[in-house]
């Protein structure tokens, strides 16, 4: 759906090339930089992209004003992923005006040096900017996930420029069929922490009578919108999605592993509708982590390592302290031959969590399973039934 309206125009880019989005996200299916040209009696041009894809963009950028001049840009998110072409536009059309929050104009020198004389304009919550027929009125997102980020509600189409919010990992063309699970992989590791936040401005969002939703990542959204803002309300409000067990272990010689695949065997037999077991050390934690936020309950298990714990489970635990993980039940399961310690790490971290319950039954696998470990494995997956 590259021009879903006869005034608005995709002018972004696809990124296939990429393999680390933000240094760290694998991105198997690219990334979408997105940006849009309203054309009216005045012509406004939303967001630019990466520096990676700047001189593709100009080019498209170029092609649809066909000889004309833009009038304004409007700059949701200052994130280099969506401000690498600014300098670039600016030199080439020096008359445009700049349109941000004052946020994002006081941030905008660590990023981009404007030629003295540079046209802005600062809005905030309420304004509006007339273009001709269409008028764009200006949301402030901040801290979703950036603090200068303002969303745009265009009036007379009833199209909400949200900024990161709604976009997902992969090329703007992707199915929105498909639009969940990269969607929530990218939330939970990039926006998870602000729930709050989100929270906020989906209410301001609310009343608006929105039709299409434009992020800067991914797929136009113009069908269906509650089930995407459904989806952003239960993952901003820390509510479990889905009913299941997600049984997140680290291994060094596989018996950790043996024990989370028993676990896993006796919550299925028992008719847990779905168990997710990942291996730390070889998933993509970003996927886990996702997973964590899906379930309503998780189940952690790692060794002993060095007298504390073994070092992919704590990170995998320190990221969903970061990304506020609450509301669930945790089950805890640790290995250690002399002298275990891996429960008591990874229950003081998970006691820092709001609304965690640990399950009663907390399992020590002393090497290897023995009958005992294993019988009280089987009560750790009774309480979790």
């Amino acid at each position: 759906m590259k021009n879903f309206s006869e005034s608005i125009k995709y002018i972004g880019v696809d990124d296939t090339d990429i393999d680390l989005f933000e240094g760290q996200y694998v991105v198997p299916a690219g990334m979408a930089y997105n940006s849009f040209l309203i054309d009216d009696e005045k012509i406004a041009v939303t967001d630019t992209v990466d520096s990676r894809k700047v001189m593709e963009w100009m080019a498209g950028l170029q092609a649809a004003l066909a000889g004309r001049k833009p009038d304004y840009l409007i700059v949701h998110h200052l994130e280099p992923d969506h401000a690498g072409g600014i300098a670039q536009f600016v030199a080439l059309y020096p008359e445009t005006t700049l349109v941000a929050s004052a946020k994002a104009f006081a941030m905008l020198p660590q990023f981009v040096e404007l030629p003295e004389g540079t046209k802005t304009l600062t809005v905030k919550e309420g304004d509006t900017l007339s273009l001709g027929k269409h008028t764009l009125q200006f949301i402030t997102a901040p801290m979703v996930h950036w603090p200068e980020v303002i969303f745009s509600f265009e009036q007379s189409e009833k199209v909400l420029f949200s900024a990161d919010a709604f976009g997902k990992f992969g090329i703007y063309d992707a199915d929105p069929d498909d639009w969940a699970c990269e969607a929530r992989r990218y939330y939970f590791n990039i926006v998870g922490k602000y729930g709050n936040q989100v929270q906020a401005v989906l209410k301001k969002v609310a009343p608006l009578g929105v039709k299409t939703i434009c992020p800067l990542h991914g797929p136009v959204l113009a069908e269906n919108l509650e089930y995407y803002i459904g989806k952003y309300n239960t993952w901003s409000s820390y509510a479990p999605e889905d009913t299941g067990v997600l049984i997140a272990y680290a291994s060094i010689y596989g018996h950790t592993a043996k024990a989370a695949k028993v676990l896993a065997q006796e919550l299925e037999a028992a008719g847990v509708p779905k168990v997710v077991v990942s291996d730390l050390a070889r998933s993509d934690m970003a996927e886990v982590i996702e997973d964590a936020f899906r379930y309503d309950r998780m189940v952690v298990m790692a060794p002993t390592y060095d007298a504390g714990l073994f070092p992919v489970m704590e990170d995998f635990l320190n990221h969903l302290k970061a990304k506020n993980y609450s509301n669930r039940k945790v089950g805890i399961v640790e290995n250690g031959s002399w002298a275990p310690m891996a429960a008591k790490k990874m229950a003081e971290i998970l006691a820092t969590l709001k609304n965690v319950t640990l399950c009663e039954t907390m399992v020590t696998v002393k090497s290897s399973l023995s009958a005992e470990s294993l019988a009280a494995l089987k009560q750790l997956a009774k309480e979790l039934i």
